[in-house]
C-alpha cells in the first residue's frame, strides 16, 4: 500500500473547546420567528401556520383556477439576466422619483381589503412600515382602518388612497373628498372590478368579515391562538368607509361595484379629484392610451392579483409593448406575482417606472405584524440591491431592457417555490 495520506492524531480539549458552544435555550419570540425568513416564500410558510384559513385563503388566493397568478409570477421566473462585469457598484442606490415625489426604493404598499382581518395590526402596521422604508401606502376603499387614522398613525409618510366606484356615486366622492382633506396627494382608482371575480377558496370557506365563530373556524383555532386572541381582545374589524356588512365577501363585492362605469367616468373623476390621478387595472395597450387621453398622471399595469378575470394577460408581458407607445406622456406601474426583488429590478429594466406589492407584504403583516411587514422589506430591499451589484448597475437609470430577456413561455407551468401551484 502507498503512504496514507491523512495523518490521525486525537483531538485535544483545548481544540474542541471553541467548537462546542451551546446557545441557552429560550423563548420563542416574534423577533426570532422573523429572523429565520430569509425570503418572502419562508414569511408566507410561518403566515400559514399562524393565520386562520379563511384569511390566509383571502390573501393566498385568486380567482378560479388561479391560473392568473400562476402566470404572473411565472412570468418573472421565466427572464433571463444579462449582467455587465467588473463594473464599480459600491454605490448602489434603489432612490427613485416617481409622481414627482422622491423614494427609497421602487416599489410601493398596494391597496389590499379587509386587513386587520389578515393581522390586528392591519393597515397602521403597513402604513408605519411604508414610512419607515421610505416607501407610499395605499388605503383601500376596503380597508378596515380610516382615511383619517391610517394618515395620524402615520404623519410623515406618503399615504395614498384607493378609489372604488360604488353604485352609489355621492359616497364614493365622499371618500375623495375625506382623502384630499387628509391630505392625500395620490388617488388610486381600479377599473377591473365591473363584478367580483369568482374567488372560490372564499366561496368554499364562507369567508365573512369579520369571521365568524362556528365549529369549523373554532377547530381552525387551536394551532393559531394569538390570532384568536387578538381577535376577541380588539376593537371589531369592520369596514372604515362603510357600515359592516353582515353576508359574504362575495356578496359585499358583487353589492358595491358599479358595472356602469365608463371612461366618461373617468373623466369626470378627474375633474373633482385635485391630485394625481393613477388608474390601475389597465391589462391593453389600447386602454392605457385611452387613460392616458382622459387625464390619468400614471397607470398600473394589473389584472387584480388575478382575483378578477381568469386568464387575464399577465402585466410583465404587456409593459414593453405599453412603455413603447406612452414614451414618457404618463407613468407606467405595475403589480401583480412580485415576490423577489429581483422582479422588481427586472420591471424597473423593462421599463416601469414603479412597481407595487401585495401579498408579499401581507406574508409579512400575518406572519408578525407591524415587524413582519418590516422583515418583508427588508428582503426585497437586500435581494435588489445585491442583484444590481450583480447586474454591474448602481442606480436604477443604468438599467435597460438589455438587462432582461425574456425567455420562451413554457407550455406547463410546473410548481413555483414556497408549493404553490
Amino acid at each position: 500500500m502507498g503512504k496514507k495520506n491523512v495523518k490521525r492524531q486525537i483531538p485535544k480539549i483545548s481544540e474542541l473547546a471553541p467548537l462546542l458552544k451551546f446557545a441557552l435555550p429560550s423563548l420563542p419570540s416574534r423577533k426570532k420567528r422573523l429572523a429565520k425568513a430569509i425570503t418572502i416564500w419562508d414569511l408566507r410558510t410561518i403566515a400559514k401556520r399562524r393565520t386562520p384559513t379563511g384569511p390566509f385563503d383571502y390573501t393566498d388566493g385568486s380567482a378560479e383556477s388561479e391560473l392568473t397568478l400562476d402566470r404572473a409570477r411565472r412570468a418573472f421566473l421565466d427572464l433571463e439576466f444579462r449582467p455587465n462585469i467588473l463594473q464599480d457598484v459600491s454605490e448602489a442606490s434603489l432612490a427613485c422619483d416617481v409622481l414627482g415625489e422622491e423614494f427609497a426604493m421602487p416599489v410601493g404598499i398596494a391597496p389590499t381589503g379587509f386587513t386587520r382581518m389578515m393581522h390586528t395590526e392591519g393597515e397602521i402596521a403597513g402604513a408605519r412600515a411604508a414610512a419607515k422604508f421610505g416607501i407610499p401606502f395605499s388605503l383601500s376603499t376596503l380597508g378596515t382602518t380610516s382615511i383619517e387614522d391610517v394618515v395620524k398613525a402615520a404623519p410623515n409618510g406618503t399615504n395614498w388612497f384607493q378609489l372604488y366606484m360604488w353604485k352609489d356615486r355621492d359616497a364614493s366622492m365622499e371618500l375623495v373628498r375625506r382623502a384630499q382633506t387628509a391630505g392625500v396627494k395620490n388617488l388610486l382608482l381600479t377599473v377591473d372590478v365591473p363584478v367580483a371575480g369568482a374567488r372560490l377558496r372564499d366561496v368554499r370557506n364562507g369567508l365573512t368579515v369579520p369571521p365568524r365563530l362556528t365549529g369549523k373556524t373554532l377547530i381552525d383555532a387551536i394551532p393559531r391562538p394569538e390570532w384568536w386572541m387578538n381577535f376577541l381582545t380588539t376593537p371589531a374589524i369592520t369596514f372604515a368607509t362603510m357600515k359592516n356588512w353582515k353576508g359574504t365577501v362575495a356578496e359585499l363585492l358583487d353589492f358595491m361595484f358599479d358595472p356602469t362605469m365608463t371612461f366618461e367616468d373617468l373623466k369626470w373623476i378627474r375633474e373633482q379629484w385635485d391630485g394625481d390621478l393613477t388608474i390601475k387595472g389597465i391589462q391593453t395597450v389600447e386602454d392605457a392610451k385611452k387613460a392616458a387621453k382622459y387625464g390619468a398622471d400614471a397607470i398600473i399595469l394589473s389584472n387584480h392579483g388575478g382575483r378578477q378575470l381568469d386568464r387575464a394577460p399577465v402585466p410583465l408581458h404587456l409593459l414593453v409593448d405599453v412603455k413603447k407607445e406612452l414614451k414618457k406622456d404618463i407613468e407606467v406601474h405595475i403589480d401583480t406575482g412580485i415576490m423577489h426583488g429581483a422582479d422588481i429590478l427586472a420591471a424597473i429594466a423593462l421599463g416601469a417606472d414603479f412597481t407595487y406589492i401585495g401579498r408579499a407584504y401581507l406574508y409579512g403583516l400575518m406572519a408578525g405584524g407591524q415587524e413582519g411587514v418590516e422583515r418583508a422589506l427588508t428582503i426585497l430591499r437586500t435581494e435588489m440591491i445585491r442583484n444590481m451589484k450583480l447586474l454591474g448597475v448602481n442606480s436604477l437609470e443604468e438599467l435597460e431592457p438589455k438587462h432582461v430577456r425574456l425567455l420562451p413561455t413554457h407550455a406547463g407551468l410546473g410548481s413555483l417555490p414556497g408549493g404553490n401551484k
